[in-house]
This record gives structure tokens, C-alpha cells and sequence, in this order.
């Protein structure tokens, strides 16, 4: 039976084993936890401390052992180095002193962060280096002599408030460029807990601005929130076994079981929402603290402080906030925070913290539905451009866009399981509101499109269709609003089909006469087609640059121009079918290729060759070795003979170039070159993704085509998977295909003929489905 190792055996081992049996007592990750290892670790430096000592005989005055950093507020993660300082007065044996002290602390395995410092050098790297200075900012006495630490906390204090006005700009932009660097936690699929922008380390900047005695900073709610984040961390070392700030995809699951949370998208919420906290403190502490600088500055220049600027009834603009006037009167005007919020944007102008907690706490609910001055003011926020992003989430965090609107609690924070999403789901949807704003010139009905751009995924969450989920919310919301029911109607349309366009211009035939009339029937009229398109456009960009380009453009935009011609009674002049140049190379009869560049970064690679069997398959393979990303195909067979009209997109410089593409496609017929080994060698080079792959997704699409079978193929992308996709097409026609490729996943759809020219029998579809689901695989 052992025995734990009393706080009087100071070797490292017991502390080590102490530590150990500390952190697997620990049921759930906590300021207690964190505290308790403080103190342990405190009570073995003491020891240390004291015998080191001894050994060197050296007496303890004039020396001291001296936590810093997160160390010196008396909480340890698991994983935390300890910021350790000697500080002394100049004592010729503290180099003998310090290795007693050091060697112990790594024997025991811990990361230990250390210097030797006098008091004079301390308070002069503290006075150089703000990094320095912020951890002194919180030391604390371990072992040994107080008052060189109380002589030097008052000192540092000092310095830092005499010199704060001149040195807080450049903790700003410290502040600024490690949020740039490190990634906005409210947003990050693997947030770093210390470094990002809302994470712990702001914290730091934060109590130093406070410790200036320049601006307080907000104290209940962001220490809270600074505690939710630091039991993650904690649990994030727990689960791991090591030191780390990045929570990683596959070890979201298993620290949210360590903290008792549902599931990752639950802790990823819970992270979001208490770095929101963090962040929006964070903006009013940098605001107050500039404010204060410059104030400070206009008074010695102009001898007074800047004046009311108003910006409506009961509004003003005052050191570069709206604010409520003296005359405000919340409790009897339930417009007065839409104006604010309004104004406010409108400007570019941040709202004053106490102003919206006034009216959180003051302002009565708008009546339902809406009053027409309550909506056209909300649509006056939504179409500021911008300027909607801070006012919204300033208001957002004081409660009051859920009063408003009780369904944006559902997406609040909510994360995005999709590389290609910049932000969470909330701020998408502001965002896509800032892209809608330079569109409504382009529409028939402007407040239409705001909203819907504002609610077009409010329905994202668990169920499967995010779009059908959202259709009912969104129509409750436009009701609520004061929309009459027609336009309540076309709200709930464009939330329904919001993916409509992008979706089937990108995975559908256009030339099949069924890929219009569906969209056709979808919508129903132009006056809702012209909107979508605009939505279509904004929530491509608010999504991120991988979301869009100008090949899709074109797509979308040409799908919406035979749409609105179908609306109008009449079909759409489809652009032409071949060049003079492809038709000349049809034909030869024999294997001929051109590249010619596009206007949208693409370029076209026409294919004319004897048809035979794998010939699909075989162009592809040589498309993607030589590094050309497919976009999309269309294959017809005359006389004989196959031509084939790819879509590409070349890898960086590797831009087509027709005799090598030629060269290879004939090798590659003739069996002297090797596709599949060569693109398989490729994609075994390639880092493997991060976290669990879904297995591969094969679906008949029904009614999408009269004359053909269409198939889609949902996969992880990788090198070659069109080529091995091909391959197991290899016993049927391929008319057509479209290819997108979505951050890591790659959705391919073929418009498939058996060899007499006819929709695939059922049979043949599910064996097609088999080959297609192995090949992808």
C-alpha cells in the first residue's frame, strides 16, 4: 500500500506525485482546482525555497521567491508553466541560490519559466518590456522576503500609471495584432483559449488598463466568462495530458464530457459566448482608455472637453459614442432603441455601454406586431452597412436582439462545421445583411431582402434541412415585424430556397430543360427571382472568399437569365453550344486538344478523341495530375467520335497547356501511363485531415433531368477522386457533369445515359450508386 508523500519531502518526486494524485481527484475542472494546485505547488516551493537555502548557506532576507504571470494569481491549469522570479539584492551566491531552486522544478517535470533579477533590473525590463510588465503586474510572494516584493509591486504600479497614457497604445496594438494573429474565438472551429481574440490572455490587457487607473474595466460578467474559459483550458489539459491552448476537433468531444457539456457544438457555444463577453469588455475598456488619452490631449490643446453632437430625439453623439441625452426618456418611447441602434450605425458610432443598460434595463417591449415607424427603423439598421456589425452585438449582448427577436437565441454563437464559414452562425447573418445593403438598388423590394438576408439560416441547428427549418421561423419573424401576409410569403420563400440558385447552377445541367423549370417552379415569380439572386450573391460573400468566385458568378447569374426568360414566356437563347475552333476539332476524328482561357480565372479545355470506353475517366486522371481542378464537363459523342469541354481551374502557375495534356491522354489510352498509381502516390503525400471523415454520400436525384440519370456524389476531396470516379463509370454514358469543391468536400454530380442514349433501368442505378460509393471511398 503507498503512502502520498507529505508537503515536508520536498524532492520532486513527491511533489509529483502529490500533483498527480491531485489531478485525478479532480472530478470537474474549476477555480477550486486550479487554486488547490496553486497551493500545493506553493507549499513545495516553500520547501524548496527554504532548503536551497540552507545548502548554500544563505540567508533568506533581501531574497524571495516570486510567482508572476497566471502563477502569481494563484491558479494553475494542469499544463501552466510556473513563472518564477528570484529577486534579491545583489547577492554574489544567488547563481548557486537559483540552480538550488531551478534544478528541483525540473526534475519534477513541470515547465518552468524563470529569471534573476535585482530590484533595479526588474523595475527597469518591467519599464521596457510590456509583456514584463504585465506579468509583475501580478506578483505575488512564494518563499523568502516580502518587502522586496511589496517594494517592487509599488514601484512597478507606479510606473506603469505615470507612464500609462504614453505606453496603452502600444498595448492596444499588441492587443490588436495578437487577435489578427491567433484567430477570433467566437468564430474559430479550434479556438486557441489564450492567444485568440476574446481568450484569457485578454484578460491580462485588460487588468493592466484597470491597474493605469486610465479606465475600469467591466468586472462580473467577464470574470465569469474568463473562468468558463480557463475551465476549458483546464479540462483541455486534463484530457490531454499536456500543455496546450488550441482546443483541436478531436478533442472537443472528450472534454466537453470532462466539463459535463452535451457535445463539441455545445462547447464550441459555450466558448463563443464567453468570448463575446470578453471581447465586447474588451472594445468599451480600449474605448474608455482612448477616450481618456485623448481627452486628455484636447484638453491641453483646446482647454475643453469635445460637445454634443445630436443625432435625433433623445440622441447624441459624445466622445465618439451615440449616448441618450438628459431628455431620453426610455420607459415611454419603445422606438428609442431602434433609433439608437439606427443612428448609431448609420454613423459608425459604437453605443455607449450605459446607455444600452439603460435600455435593457428601461425601454418596454415593441407591441405586435410592429408598429410600420418600428420596421422601417429596423430596416433602417439593417441596410447601414458595416456599421450594423458592433451595434448589433452591443445590443445583442445586453438581451436585446432576443427581446426583439426570441429565434435568434437558437443560432447565438452557434458554430459552423464547415471550413469555409468565416464566422459562427449569428454574425454570418449580420454579415450577410452588410453584403445585402449595396444591393437594394438592384431589387424591387429592399426591406424583403434585408430581412431574409438577416434570417436566411435562422433555422440552423440539428435538423437536417436548414432551409426548410428556417421557412416557418422566418415567417414568424415577418410577421411579428408588421409585413403584410403576401410579403410575409415571399420572406418564408427566399429562407426556403436561399441555396436554390448557387446549388443547381453548380450541380446541374443548365442546357437540361428540367434544370430551369425546377427553379421555375421553386419561386414562381421574377420579382422573387431577382431577390434570391441578390441573396444569393450577399451570402456567398458573407460566407468567405472559398465560397465564391467568378466562375460561379457566371453560373448563377446565367441560370438566373434563363430563369427570368422561362418567367417571361419565352425560352433562353442558350449560349453557344461549340466555337467555330471546337467544332473544327470534333471534326478530325482524332485525339486533338485546345486550352483557351476564360474571363473568370478559368480556362477551357476542349477534348475531341475516338469514344471508347474509360475515356471520361482517363481525361479527368490527366487533368489532375497535371494539378487542373475540374469545375465542370460536358461530353457529347458525333460520329464516332467524343468531345469533351472541361472547365478548370489551374493550381497556382500550373496553367494547361494542350500538347502536354494531348501527350499524356494518349500514354494514358495506351497504357503507358499509370493514372491511378501516379494520383494515388499524390494523395498518400498529402496531410491527412483533421478529425473523423463521413463516409462517402451516393444519391439519385430524382425528376432533375428527363433524358438523363443524375447521381451526386458527396466525398472528401483528394487527388483524383473525379478520375476514380470516372472509372467506375466506366459501363455507362456521361452526358454532363458538374463539380464543387466546398473547403475539404467535393460534391460531384453526373447526368448519366446507358449506351442506347436512355435514363439508367432502376438496377442499373443501384449498381452505379455500389461503384460510385466503393470509388469514393
Amino acid at each position: 500500500m503507498s503512502v502520498a508523500p507529505t508537503l515536508s519531502d520536498a524532492t520532486p518526486a513527491a511533489y509529483a506525485e502529490r500533483r498527480r494524485v491531485l489531478l485525478e481527484a479532480t472530478s470537474r475542472p474549476g477555480v477550486a482546482s486550479r487554486r488547490g494546485l496553486a497551493a500545493l505547488t506553493d507549499a513545495w516551493l516553500r520547501e524548496v525555497f527554504t532548503r536551497a537555502c540552507a545548502d548554500v548557506t544563505a540567508r533568506p532576507d533581501q531574497v524571495a521567491l516570486v510567482a508572476v504571470g497566471g502563477y502569481g494569481r494563484a491558479e494553475l491549469s494542469p499544463g501552466s508553466d510556473l513563472d518564477l522570479m528570484l529577486l534579491h539584492a545583489g547577492r554574489a551566491d544567488v547563481s548557486e541560490l537559483a540552480d538550488a531552486v531551478w534544478y528541483p522544478v525540473w526534475d519534477s517535470g513541470v515547465p518552468l519559466d524563470h529569471s534573476v533579477r535585482t530590484f533595479e533590473q526588474a523595475r527597469r525590463v518591467a519599464g521596457d518590456d510590456l509583456a514584463v510588465l504585465l506579468g509583475m503586474l501580478d506578483a505575488r510572494l512564494v518563499a523568502g522576503d516580502r518587502n522586496p516584493v511589496a517594494r517592487l509591486r509599488s514601484s512597478v504600479l507606479a510606473d506603469w500609471r505615470a507612464g500609462a497614457r504614453r505606453r496603452l497604445p502600444a498595448l492596444r496594438e499588441a492587443w490588436e495584432e495578437r487577435g489578427a494573429s491567433f484567430g477570433d474565438l467566437r468564430h474559430a472551429l479550434e479556438p486557441d483559449l489564450k492567444e485568440g481574440r476574446g481568450g484569457l490572455r485578454d484578460l491580462v490587457s485588460l487588468r493592466a488598463v484597470a491597474a493605469s487607473w486610465v479606465a475600469d474595466r467591466p468586472h462580473r460578467d467577464v470574470d465569469d466568462a474568463v473562468r468558463r474559459l480557463a475551465d476549458v483550458r483546464e479540462a483541455l489539459h486534463l484530457v490531454t495530458g499536456r500543455a496546450g491552448n488550441r482546443l483541436l476537433l478531436q478533442e472537443q468531444d472528450e472534454v466537453a464530457d470532462r466539463l459535463g457539456v452535451d457535445d463539441a457544438d455545445a462547447l464550441l457555444r459555450a466558448v463563443g459566448a464567453a468570448a463575446s463577453e470578453v471581447t465586447h469588455a474588451a472594445e468599451v475598456t480600449w474605448r474608455r482608455a482612448l477616450q481618456q488619452v485623448n481627452v486628455t490631449r484636447s484638453r491641453y490643446l483646446r482647454g475643453r472637453r469635445p460637445a454634443l453632437k445630436l443625432l435625433g430625439p433623445g440622441l447624441a453623439e459624445h466622445d465618439g459614442e451615440a449616448v441618450l441625452t438628459a431628455q431620453a426618456e426610455p420607459t415611454r418611447d419603445p422606438l428609442l432603441t431602434l433609433r439608437l441602434a439606427a443612428r448609431a450605425a448609420r454613423a459608425g458610432l459604437p453605443v455607449s455601454p450605459s446607455s444600452l443598460d439603460r435600455l435593457a434595463a428601461d425601454a418596454p417591449p415593441l407591441p405586435e406586431p410592429w408598429p410600420a415607424a418600428a420596421r422601417d427603423l429596423f430596416l433602417e439598421l439593417l441596410g447601414a452597412g458595416p456599421g450594423l456589425v458592433p451595434v448589433w452585438e452591443a445590443l445583442d449582448q445586453v438581451g436585446i436582439v432576443t427581446r426583439w427577436l426570441p429565434e435568434w437565441g437558437r443560432v447565438r454563437h452557434l458554430p459552423q462545421r464547415n471550413a469555409v464559414h468565416r464566422f459562427a452562425v449569428d454574425r454570418h447573418l449580420v454579415e450577410t445583411a452588410v453584403c445585402a445593403a449595396p444591393l437594394v438598388r438592384e431589387v424591387s423590394r429592399p426591406d424583403l431582402l434585408l430581412v431574409a438576408a438577416l434570417l436566411h439560416d435562422i433555422g440552423k441547428g440539428p435538423a437536417d434541412d436548414h432551409s426548410r427549418a428556417g421557412a416557418p421561423l422566418a415567417q414568424r419573424v415577418a410577421t411579428r415585424i408588421g409585413f403584410e401576409p403576401g410579403d410575409v410569403a415571399v420572406v418564408e420563400r427566399l429562407v426556403r430556397h436561399h441555396l436554390l440558385l448557387a446549388e443547381t447552377a453548380t450541380r446541374r445541367d443548365l442546357d437540361d430543360p428540367a434544370t430551369v423549370r425546377s427553379v421555375v417552379d421553386a419561386l414562381g415569380d421574377l420579382e422573387v427571382l431577382g431577390l434570391l439572386e441578390a441573396l444569393t450573391l450577399a451570402d456567398a460573400r458573407a460566407t468567405g472568399p472559398a465560397a465564391w468566385s467568378e466562375w460561379k458568378a457566371n453560373l448563377v447569374s446565367d441560370l438566373a437569365r434563363r430563369t427570368a426568360a422561362q418567367l417571361r414566356g419565352r425560352l433562353a437563347a442558350p449560349p453557344p453550344s461549340l466555337t467555330a475552333v471546337q467544332a473544327e476539332l470534333a471534326a478530325r476524328g482524332r485525339l486533338a486538344v485546345l486550352a483557351e482561357p476564360d474571363e473568370a480565372l478559368t480556362w477551357t479545355v476542349t477534348v475531341a478523341a475516338p469514344d471508347a470506353p474509360g475515356l471520361f475517366a482517363t481525361i479527368a486522371g490527366v487533368l489532375a495530375l497535371h494539378r487542373l481542378s475540374v469545375r465542370s464537363a460536358q461530353v457529347r459523342t458525333e460520329a464516332g467520335t467524343a468531345l469533351d469541354v472541361w472547365t478548370v481551374l489551374p493550381d497556382r502557375d500550373h496553367e494547361p497547356r494542350a500538347e502536354a495534356l494531348r501527350t499524356d491522354i494518349e500514354r494514358a489510352m495506351h497504357g503507358e501511363l499509370d493514372l491511378t498509381r501516379r494520383l494515388t502516390s499524390r494523395d498518400a503525400s498529402r496531410r491527412p485531415p483533421v478529425g473523423p471523415t463521413p463516409a462517402p454520400r451516393v444519391v439519385v436525384v430524382p425528376s432533375a433531368s428527363e433524358s438523363a440519370t443524375v447521381v451526386e456524389v458527396r466525398a472528401a476531396d483528394r487527388a483524383g477522386l473525379l478520375h476514380r470516379l470516372g472509372r467506375a463509370l466506366t459501363g455507362v454514358n456521361v452526358r454532363a457533369a458538374r463539380v464543387v469543391t466546398l473547403g475539404g468536400e467535393a460534391v460531384d454530380v453526373f447526368y448519366l445515359q446507358d449506351r442506347g442514349g436512355q435514363v439508367l433501368s432502376t438496377g442499373a442505378c443501384a449498381e452505379v450508386v455500389r461503384l460510385l460509393t466503393d470509388a469514393a471511398g
